[in-house]
């Protein structure tokens, strides 16, 4: 890509991801609440005054108040500048890998949705049953468009919606398989009914291949993550987790490295291959 072309495309990107990354924190704070994602505007939730619309500026709007209220001086986590500029470099990232074509802006709102899901399951151990579906079904329209316009007929958009659904279909009957048989084994529950919804979400953005890399590597981490809690005193044998965000990370993995982990794997299976 030209590089007058390529450094305003990032600084555009960059400034939409932050923007949705800044919606984002909406979502996360109100939908678990109850809350209307459009009404009222952004306020203050102690003083209750609305936000300037230059105090909104994704990541500058913090900085320029300087993490405080401008008129009640109560501090503004850090969470929020820090959200909005995650969303914004992952955009760039998804940008650079695939550049201009339907897979960025499909996979900029698979991993807006994944963003949103993690941080709401970190704070409630709960997945949102409306964001979970929502996502499902932006998956498997995202199949047909990609099926459509990479084939060039209704052939491949079916196909495609095919390939989606059983997905879709893998991943929700392998988290329930193993929540019914980790609930047999350990005589309670082991996982919330919401990651078997996400991990059908993930089926449909993905397929079935790419979602049992990222079932794989979710275990992997949240095994790893958690062995190291227990080591360091910081988690209790059987305490529960959120497991949301380590299914989002191993989505975001199958998403850049799928093929490169899926080829690796069968050059080691295959040899001869």
């Amino acid at each position: 890509m030209d590089i007058l072309i390529f450094v305003p495309a990032s600084i555009i990107v960059f400034a939409l991801g932050a923007a949705i990354g800044s919606f984002i924190n909406v979502v996360v704070y109100r939908l678990p609440a109850g809350l209307s994602l459009l009404w009222p505007p952004s306020r203050c939730p102690k003083c209750l005054n609305q936000l300037k619309s230059y105090d909104n500026v994704p990541v500058f709007g913090w900085l320029w108040l300087k993490g405080r209220c401008r008129y009640c001086q109560t501090k503004i986590s850090l969470r929020y500048p820090l959200v909005e500029a995650i969303t914004g470099i992952i955009f760039l990232i998804v940008f650079w890998v695939f550049q201009f074509s339907a897979l960025t802006v499909g996979y900029w709102a698979f991993c807006s949705w994944l963003l949103a899901l993690s941080l709401i399951d970190w704070d409630t151990m709960i997945l949102p049953g409306s964001l979970t579906k929502s996502g499902l079904v932006l998956g498997l329209v995202f199949q047909m468009g990609l099926g459509f316009l990479t084939e060039n007929s209704w052939v491949g958009l079916v196909k495609h919606l095919i390939f989606g659904i059983s997905g879709a279909v893998l991943g929700i009957w392998l988290f329930d398989s193993i929540s019914i048989l980790g609930s047999l084994a350990y005589g309670k529950a082991v996982m919330g009914a919401g990651d078997a919804k996400l991990a059908a979400m993930m089926g449909a953005w993905l397929g079935w291949k790419y979602l049992l890399i990222a079932a794989f590597m979710s275990c992997f981490f949240g095994a790893l993550v958690g062995g190291i809690a227990i080591m360091l005193s910081r988690h209790e044998m059987g305490q529960k987790m959120p497991f949301g965000p380590f299914l989002a990370l191993g989505a975001v993995i199958a998403v850049f490295s799928g093929e490169a982990i899926l080829s690796y794997y069968l050059r080691l299976v295959l040899p001869g291959s």
